[in-house]
């Protein structure tokens, strides 16, 4: 365990130089330049003491007491933001800086000038710091999603953010240095923390609406090498593995190596059960199957969700291994792991599976709870468990179909010897090997290359850009863009500058939809139903074109996918 401590500690410091700090570092650095010479030291301690407090405390608990309470997930992070644009109203007032500070007139943390504001700050930046997650700060993520917070789990949390808070302390330090080495600026304090206070504001606005998303994405991700090459062993795995309770397939275990998308079976050990499945769907009677029933049979354990084209693509070979080879002892079971909210919805589920013909069982994964226990990663995914119970191979993503029925194929023979199989299937690969625009998500949880700002869960009118920068679209007319989709209002329309063979849009509601390129209409159509994946433009070749998508009132447009 102290081994993983002082990784946890690496970790932090490395993800505190990470691309994904960027923007709070301006808040940082006026935090220690508001200070006097004489308590300039101590102030960054305190920002610095209760960013770690307040990150900790919101990263293992911050989501649970929220659903508990019925509250928004995103809260916290918005209070966050809130704290810091009080703070820098305060610095800009005196007498309502102390009033902020008062309800912390009693916590023993070094003082600005008899206020309290510096830990304040960090109580804020705690709430909206997201540093580049690695695998501590996912192992740390998992274990507040699936409630197995411990003692252990709460000194990894700790020391992961006191590392972090070590680069984050030389920044608010510089700020104070620069003060104090500069005459003129310590003869104008008063000045400095009106100036600080307008930063802080400023910040607050800019986190709040999100302009500094694109940053961490424009900047190259220069800590990952660092966080692959210190948390990625096998050390630092298995020891997070054991406080997370997850099985990890791919690390080495009995003399073998187990890597996704391996040419050859491995050893990887015991199969993780079906765990946390909340119902299952084409059983008898929808009645739950474990997978200690399975003995003596191959199984083939898919992770999809059905509005992901990629699944969408994988499902026909899945579809057809399971027909071509389960009199030979194959079992398929889909886990369907959603991604988004209506796809948590059962009998949405099932109207998708009827829709493209999956016959195997479904179990429906809503809480991730066998996602985390195969420690996996993505959609699509199989895993192929052999007739002993151990899983044996693991691919991630779709493309190499031929090579994971070669892999059943062998399994099957090395669970029945002298096995005469059928010949193997002839499916179409339909993988994209052009490169093409990549997925876009539409709500604002995870958009981050739309033109312009957006006003978050409420109508607002946006006008199309005459061209907007390559890789980024645009929206016109009224929008409500909430956290996982857009819902059109009067005029709503959207432009994409693309490079596709096929371009896709998961939508909802109903309504009717129009669709052209370069100017030119090609196609209309309606929408109706369960949300699901609809086809906007198709063509034989790659082409690269000005996409516009017109939408009646009431549609919800979810996540834009091309192939």
């Amino acid at each position: 365990m102290i081994g993983l401590l002082g990784i946890a500690i690496v970790a932090g410091v490395i993800a505190g130089v990470s691309p994904c700090v960027l923007p709070v570092l301006p808040v940082l650095f006026v935090a220690g330049a508001t200070e006097g010479e004489s308590k300039r030291r101590r102030r960054p301690l305190a920002v610095v003491a209760g960013l770690v407090v307040s990150f900790t405390l919101f990263t293992l608990a911050g989501a649970e007491i929220l659903t508990l309470l019925h509250l928004p997930l995103d809260l916290l992070r918005d209070a966050g933001i809130a704290l810091l644009a009080l703070v820098g109203l305060g610095l800009c007032i005196p007498s309502l800086g102390e009033l902020v500070a008062r309800p912390f007139a009693r916590v023993r943390i070094p003082t600005l000038s008899g206020e309290r504001s510096g830990f304040v700050i960090g109580l804020g930046l705690g709430a909206i710091f997201v540093p580049c997650a690695g695998p501590v700060l996912t192992a740390i993520s998992v274990v507040a999603a699936t409630h197995h917070v411990g003692f252990e789990s709460v000194l990894l949390t700790l020391c992961f953010s006191l590392g972090a808070a070590l680069p984050l302390i030389v920044i608010a330090l510089a700020g104070g240095a620069l003060v104090a080495r500069v005459r003129a600026l310590r003869q104008r304090a008063p000045l400095i923390r009106v100036v600080g206070g307008v930063v802080l504001i400023a910040m607050a606005v800019v986190l709040a609406t999100n302009v500094a998303n694109g940053l961490q994405t424009v900047v190259p991700g220069y800590t990952s090498t660092l966080q692959h090459d210190v948390e990625g062993g096998a050390f630092a795995t298995k020891q997070l593995a054991s406080i997370t309770a997850i099985k990890h397939s791919k690390v080495v275990t009995h003399g073998s190596i187990c890597v996704a998308n391996s040419a050859v079976l491995g050893d990887c050990g015991e199969a993780a059960a079906f765990t946390g499945i909340v119902g299952w769907l084409n059983t008898p009677g929808d009645r739950p199957i474990t997978l200690a029933s399975l003995r003596h049979k191959v199984v083939l354990v898919d992770f999809w969700t059905y509005s992901c084209i990629n699944c969408q693509r994988a499902l026909p070979h899945v579809e057809a291994w399971y027909g071509r080879y389960r009199a030979d002892g194959l079992v398929v079971v889909g886990v369907h792991t959603p991604e988004f909210a209506f796809e948590h919805v059962i009998s949405n589920v099932k109207a998708a599976a009827v829709q493209f013909g999956v016959r195997y069982p479904i179990a429906i994964d809503n809480n991730y709870a066998t996602w985390l226990a195969y420690g996996n990663e993505g959609w699509p995914a199989e895993y192929l468990i052999d007739g002993t119970g151990e899983d044996r191979y693991s691919s991630a993503g779709e493309g190499d179909y031929s090579g994971t029925e070669s892999l059943i194929r062998q399994l099957l023979v090395e669970n029945r010897p002298g096995l005469k199989l059928p010949p193997p299937t002839e499916v179409a690969n339909l993988t994209p090997k052009e490169v093409m625009t990549p997925e876009t998500y539409l709500g604002y949880d995870r958009i981050d290359n739309l033109y312009e700002t957006v006003t978050k869960g409420k109508a607002a009118a946006y006008t199309l850009p005459s061209s907007s920068p390559p890789g980024y679209f645009g929206i016109g007319g009224t929008w409500t863009v909430n956290a996982e989709e857009m819902t059109a209002g009067a005029g709503a329309e959207l432009a994409y500058d693309v490079t596709a063979k096929d371009v896709y849009l998961v939508m909802g509601g109903n309504g009717k939809v129009s669709v052209s390129i370069d100017g030119k209409a090609t196609r209309a159509f309606a929408v109706g139903g369960i949300p699901k994946l609809y086809t906007l433009a198709h063509s034989a070749d790659t082409f690269t074109g000005d996409l516009k998508v017109s939408f009646t009132p009431g549609l919800e447009a979810y996540d834009l996918t091309f192939g």
